[in-house]
């Protein structure tokens, strides 16, 4: 029998306030479907993060369950892998990764933050991305971890290559490379990176 977490623990998996409030994520449009390549930008996405741990489960706690391959056949059976990680700021919170795969469409891996988790160890995050807490000042708390999630894409752009990745609140199938056409925003809610010269340009999000 393990101990139970202790109450406000932003990493602990049967807290369902950790996993409210939606994501914060970095989703990476690989291209076109293809297991093997999806199979290295998670094994890459888990060791560049740091993630400890793969989980299946989020109504026990990481030590009242096994540890489960990480794997793209766990994340279909499973539907999205679970575990936590540390953030640049240092505190532990969960944190998940799922596969977006459309009958035609590209290949998308997501990593997330959830809000809620985040919003415990920072409380600057509020009630973010609504209200005064979606204002530009949240880019005080929100830059440090969209620098990090850019770091985490180099690393898989540097093994599988990628045609785009955003950074920031639910970002997955706002838009794609092929709309962009090369280009960002002026005005950036989001942080992007583009491949430009064999390597991913990262314009950091700027509202």
């Amino acid at each position: 029998m393990t101990d139970a977490p202790a109450m406000d623990d932003p990493s602990a998996f049967t807290d369902g306030e950790n996993w409210s409030g939606g994501f914060y994520e970095l989703a990476i449009e690989l291209g076109h479907t293809s297991d093997q390549r999806l199979q290295r930008a998670l094994s890459t996405l888990w060791r560049a993060a740091a993630i400890q741990g793969c989980y299946g489960r989020r109504d026990r706690e990481p030590g009242e369950q096994d540890v489960i391959a990480c794997t793209v056949a766990s994340l279909g059976e499973f539907g999205l892998l679970r575990g936590t990680v540390r953030l640049p700021a240092g505190p532990r919170i969960v944190c998940g990764c799922v596969a977006v795969r459309e009958d035609g469409g590209p290949d998308w891996l997501d990593f997330f933050l959830p809000m809620g988790a985040l919003a415990r160890v920072d409380r600057r995050v509020g009630g973010f991305p609504f209200g005064r807490d979606g204002s530009p000042a949240s880019l005080e708390w929100r830059r440090p971890i969209d620098d990090w999630l850019a770091t985490i894409a180099h690393a898989i752009f540097g093994v599988v290559g990628f045609r785009l990745g955003l950074i920031g609140f639910e970002q997955s199938g706002m838009t794609s490379a092929a709309e962009l056409h090369g280009r960002v925003p002026a005005e950036r809610w989001a942080g992007y990176l583009l491949p430009a010269d064999g390597l991913p340009r990262y314009e950091p999000a700027n509202r």
